[in-house]
């Protein structure tokens, strides 16, 4: 049965981790919502804004009426203070809607890097921390806030001063030695059994704002295996989580973090094979599920992508073949997706082309389609496209500036070049 899954709050790269693992499954159907206008609204197809933040008192019934209304299965946190805080609500019985998450005790811990510790005291991999300033005899130390998540406001303090000055603020600090070398995230899944079924480590290559935007999966070693399985030995999870790791001064791993949810970089691991908000799911819902790991080499790398939103409304799409929909004798493959953008929208696309050969001998070599057109208009060369264009509700698409300037002034239509039509790219699911 097809599970209605709403993601809160959407607007997070986590979410948009669950949103790329989700939105192709025939077995969910996703939702998102958010408390402040956010990118997720260009990203969900049912997409819901303007829900109280968890800590308000209308929380509650915010959510539960949303959760009514559509008929949530379950709900997916994507922030680890919304799973602090929807993991408290179902244990208290106050949703209307199971929560994907781990129990209470585990999101609780793992919220907190104080309690953390303080839960794993005495395991070799807890770095040493510092109850105060005075018990530091050797700087550098490593501060991180208390309550946070990712790498996102941890810092190398350099003497007493900086020390001071970081502890002044509200901000509540763990302080403990110095960690110089590289970053590590391990992706992990236990099943409702507690076996760990998957630990895939990945080096944090370069950070931004916490977020490793690029990652590189590297072969596990015996001491990293040695310490996923004691975390999962001595906590309880239920699917997907994750910790890190950095290096101290003498190569050794130490815990930065555990958090169980999923991390905003997890689509490295997911496509080597291993969907873990898929694999979440289904283990919640009580199926056994098996685990194909690719096992190649993976590098992700990111950085800001633009969509957009534009008041353009057409009902037909007239579009040029020559260096449009093929360039440089390859099919234009952003052309060709909004083609069959198209087509699913049920929005006719004219060919409109002074090709100087056969144009479905040519269409025939680039493996395109004749009937994804409602039609082929071959005009011939000196010929005036803007005759052609009978469709006053319309677009025109064409690489030429000339065209595109004739058909501007005379039709008074919308014109586009290859490079605007990414604005034109509806990625909601």
């Amino acid at each position: 049965m097809r599970q209605k899954v709403l993601v809160f709050p959407a607007g997070t790269e986590i979410a948009f981790e669950i949103h790329n693992a989700l939105k192709y499954s025939k077995f969910v159907e996703l939702y998102g919502c958010s408390s402040v206008s956010c990118h997720a609204e260009f990203l969900f197809k049912n997409y819901i804004e303007g829900v109280p933040y968890p800590n308000d008192p209308g929380f509650v019934d915010a959510i539960n009426k949303i959760i009514d209304e559509y008929g949530i299965d379950l709900i997916y946190p994507a922030h680890d203070s919304a799973c602090l805080a929807l993991t408290e609500l179902q244990e208290a019985g106050k949703l209307h809607c199971k929560v994907v998450t781990s129990p209470l005790e585990t999101v609780d811990t793992c919220r907190s890097k104080t309690k953390t510790y303080e839960f794993f005291k005495g395991e070799e991999f807890i770095p040493k921390t510092f109850a105060s300033a005075d018990d530091i005899k050797i700087y550098p130390v490593f501060c991180k806030p208390a309550v946070g998540q990712g790498a996102e406001g941890a810092m190398k303090v350099n003497d007493r001063a900086e020390l001071d000055k970081l502890l002044s603020g509200e901000e509540q600090y763990v302080i403990c030695e110095y960690l110089p070398g590289d970053e590590y995230t391990v992706d992990c899944f236990t099943d409702r059994n507690g076996a760990l079924r998957s630990a895939i480590i990945r080096r944090r290559e370069r950070i931004r704002s916490g977020i490793a935007v690029r990652s590189r999966v590297i072969p596990m070693d015996d001491e990293v295996k040695k310490i996923a399985e004691k975390i999962n030995s001595k906590m309880v999870f239920s699917g997907a989580w994750f910790f890190q790791l950095k290096r101290n001064t003498s190569g050794e791993y130490r815990l930065l973090e555990i958090s169980p949810r999923i991390p905003g970089t997890m689509g490295t691991t997911r496509n080597l094979g291993i969907n873990y908000p898929m694999l979440t799911i289904f283990d919640l819902l009580g199926y056994d599920v098996g685990i194909i790991n690719n096992g190649q080499d993976i590098l992700l790398d990111r950085a800001f992508i633009s969509r957009y939103q534009t008041s353009v409304k057409y009902s037909t799409v007239y579009m040029d073949f020559d260096d449009t929909l093929y360039l440089d004798d390859k099919v234009n493959i952003t052309m060709i997706s909004f083609v069959y953008q198209c087509f699913n929208k049920g929005i006719p696309v004219i060919l409109l082309t002074k090709h100087a050969n056969d144009i479905y001998d040519s269409l025939d070599k680039f493996r395109i389609s004749k009937d994804l057109f409602a039609s082929i208009i071959h005009i011939p060369k000196g010929s005036d496209k803007s005759e052609f264009i009978t469709e006053k509700d319309s677009i025109f698409i064409d690489d030429s500036f000339a065209e595109r300037k004739n058909i501007s002034e005379k039709l008074n239509i919308p014109v586009y070049d290859l490079d605007m039509i990414e604005s034109l790219i509806d990625w909601r699911m």
